[in-house]
This record gives structure tokens, sequence and C-alpha cells, in this order.
């Protein structure tokens, strides 16, 4: 019983902690800038769907013993797998460079000296935890370092803000008067892809496989799920909150994550500074290496390679070299230059794009009683699944149209 208990609680905690990545981080803080808490039903939206597929894609590994992507190809077939692959890998690869970008830039906050020093060391240590590390160590040890982040929550009460006036953008469900509808619509289209990255349900599953899920353990991923994904949730309301309480009334404009750090070194000072940019940093150096995992379980789970960081490299060459090659790729994109805080915000309304193509593949196989017999999908997880990609569906065809139109939320 304790040891089950364990499991469920730092389950709990590492979701948490790899909830609030680089991308909620930033579009919660840009958007609590710019629109207060108008937006935290989209959060709320965003958790129920990851919630919802995230649950799907634990039960289908749980049953079946196989990873979501290695039953897609198989039910789909190698085309429509294709697709599916080919989307969420660019888009989880554009991911690892705004993960890797999050990570120089709070070194750079911390040591004053310029990201780009930081990037090539930073690739070469996440490489060697990703070879060296074990699974449960890596995802307990970064993601009680991501709790840190919980600063945030802390320091909204610090600040002191006018509940009634934050209780009141809550429930308006609208921008203020002065921001156009379209850009408000852009950045609602960012937020709920933060919280539905193509990368989280294939790292889900895949470290199910990782860490032996059967039948047996259905209680304790679902624990997982219900709790740890919406108290991630409510860390990235907490930024939000931060920012709607301090920048929103000065007309502060996000470009930098020293910004949306700023609210919690005004509220609880140096040493509020200092926990958040370890929230930070574990939050992002953790996510880094989820989207760097999930580049090389994408495509050894479609070739049929073996895969996995219990196998040594020599037993499983193909997928650690991809991982360390998509961490290269990643590396020399960031050491160009490029904003991460740009780079991030475009990696999210791609990541919208690709939305469709990652989960409705793991609705359809969810339903696949061959697989999953008395566990497929009920009346309640796909009248809540296609709901949600009804959702996805419109994200997807209105984020490219958005981007352009609004000149990327400007």
């Amino acid at each position: 019983m304790s040891k089950k208990l364990l499991a469920v609680t730092l389950g709990i905690l590492t979701a948490v902690g790899g909830f609030v990545d680089i991308g909620d981080l930033v579009e919660s803080g840009v958007v609590g800038a710019r629109y207060g808490m108008a937006m935290v039903w989209v959060t709320v939206l965003g958790v129920l769907g990851i919630c919802v597929y995230a649950d799907m894609s634990g039960r289908i590994v749980a049953v079946s013993g196989r990873p979501v992507f290695d039953l897609i190809r198989e039910r789909l077939g190698p085309r429509m797998a294709m697709l599916n692959l080919a989307g969420s890998f660019l888009i989880t690869l554009l991911t690892v460079c705004a993960e890797i970008g999050g990570v120089a830039i709070v070194i750079e906050l911390a040591s004053g000296v310029d990201r780009l020093v930081w990037v090539l060391p930073i690739g070469v240590l996440i490489w060697l935890v990703v070879w060296r590390v074990g699974f449960e160590r890596m995802e307990t040890g970064f993601g009680l370092g991501g709790l840190a982040i919980g600063v945030f929550a802390v320091a909204v009460f610090f600040l002191h803000p006018d509940w009634s006036s934050l209780g009141a953008q809550v429930a308006g469900f609208a921008p203020p008067p002065d921001q156009a509808l379209p850009t408000y619509a852009y950045h609602a289209v960012a937020l709920f892809a933060s919280a539905m990255t193509p990368y989280e349900v294939f790292f889900f599953s895949s470290g199910g496989v990782e860490e032996g899920w059967t039948v047996k353990d259905l209680s304790v991923q679902r624990a997982n799920v219900l709790l740890g994904f919406p108290l991630g949730g409510l860390l990235a309301v907490a930024v939000m909150a931060c920012a709607a309480t301090v920048l929103f009334p000065a007309g502060v404009d996000v470009s930098q994550v020293s910004q949306i750090v700023l609210p919690v070194t005004l509220a609880l000072g140096t040493a509020g500074l200092v926990i958040v940019l370890i929230g930070i940093f574990a939050a992002t150096f953790g996510a880094a290496l989820e989207t760097g995992l999930s580049s090389g379980y994408m495509l050894a789970q479609y070739f049929g390679w073996d895969w996995g960081k219990r196998r040594a490299p020599r037993k499983a060459a193909r997928f650690h070299l991809t991982v360390g090659a998509g961490l290269l790729i990643a590396v020399l994109v960031v050491q160009t230059g490029l904003d991460p805080v740009g780079l991030t915000e475009i990696s999210l309304i791609f990541s919208a794009v690709a939305l469709p193509l990652t989960y409705l593949p793991v609705l359809i196989v969810a339903n696949d009683r061959e697989y999953l017999g008395k566990h497929a999908n009920g009346r309640f997880s796909n009248t809540v699944g296609v709901a949600m990609l009804v959702v996805i569906a419109v994200a997807a065809l209105v984020a490219i149209p958005l981007m352009i139109f609004t000149g990327a939320g400007q």
C-alpha cells in the first residue's frame, strides 16, 4: 500500500512539475499582462483536454503494454501514422528549441552572462542526463524541482491584489475594451496549445512502458492524471494572476522572461527570485528532457526500433542517436540567437495546427476493443473526448490565419 501511495504521490508531483514548461510560463505571463484573468477559461479547457487524452493514453499502455504511437501505426496504417509522425515530430523538435532557450534565459538571469554562451553546455548536459540518469530519478528530480514555481501562488497573496477585480476579470470571458478581438483569439489559441502540446501524451504513454505499467496500475495512472495536471494548471493560473496584478494595470506588454518573474521579486524580494529561477530552470530543463526523449520515442515506435532509457545505447543505438541528433539540431537553432520568447510563441501556434494529428488517432485507438477490451472508452470519455476534438479542430483551423492577421499577436 505504501509503495502504491508513493507511486501516486511522485507521479502527481512530476505531473505538476512537468505541466508548466516554457510555453505555459510565457503564454500565461503574456495573457495575464495583456488581458488580466480573462483567459482563465482557456487554461481550464486545456487542462480538461489534456486530462482526457492523457488518461486514454495511459489506459492504452496499461492494458496493451504497448505505447500509443506503436498502436496508431498498426491500427491506422503506415501512411496515416506517417502524417501523424511528421506533424508531431516537427512540433516536438521546435518545442525542444524553445525549452533549451528557456533554460539558457534562466541561467542568464542568474549569472548575467549572455544566454548564447550557455546553449551548447545545456545541450550536452541534457544529453548526459538522458544517457546516464534513470527514468524515475530523472522524472522525480526535475518534477519536484519544478514545484518551486509554486512561489507564484505565494507571491499573489503578498501582492495584495484587488480580489474582486480579479474575479470580475475571470467572469468576463472577453478582452478589455482597448484590445482587439482577433488578437485575443490568437492568444487564446496559443494558451490552449500550451496545455495540449503534442509531446505530452507521447511522453506519458512511453513513460508508462518504461515504468512497466499493467492493468493493476490503472488507478495509479488515473490519479496522476486527474490530480497532477489540474494542479499544474493552477500553477499556470498563478503565473497569470501575478502578471494580472502587477503588469496588467501598468500596461506592460511582456516580451521577456524577466518581466514574468518581476511580480515574484516585488512580492518576495531576492529570496523569491532565487526560488522562482530554480523552479523555472527545473521545469524547462525537465521539459527539454521530455521533448528530447519524445522525438526519439516517436521515430523508434513508428519504425519498430528498440527504444527506451532502460536499454543501453549499444542495444538501442538508433533511438539514442535520434535523441542526440534532435538535441544537436535544437542547439544549433537556438545558437543562432533567435528570441526564445518569440520562438515559444511560434512553437505554440504550430502545436495548435498539429493537435488533430496527435489526438484523433489516440481517440480512435482508445475505442478499439480489440486492444483494450472492457477498458475501451466509455460514453463519458467519448463525449468529452469528441467535444475536445471539436475545440482542437477549431484551434488548428484558425491558428495560422490568426497569426498572419494579427502579426503573431502584436
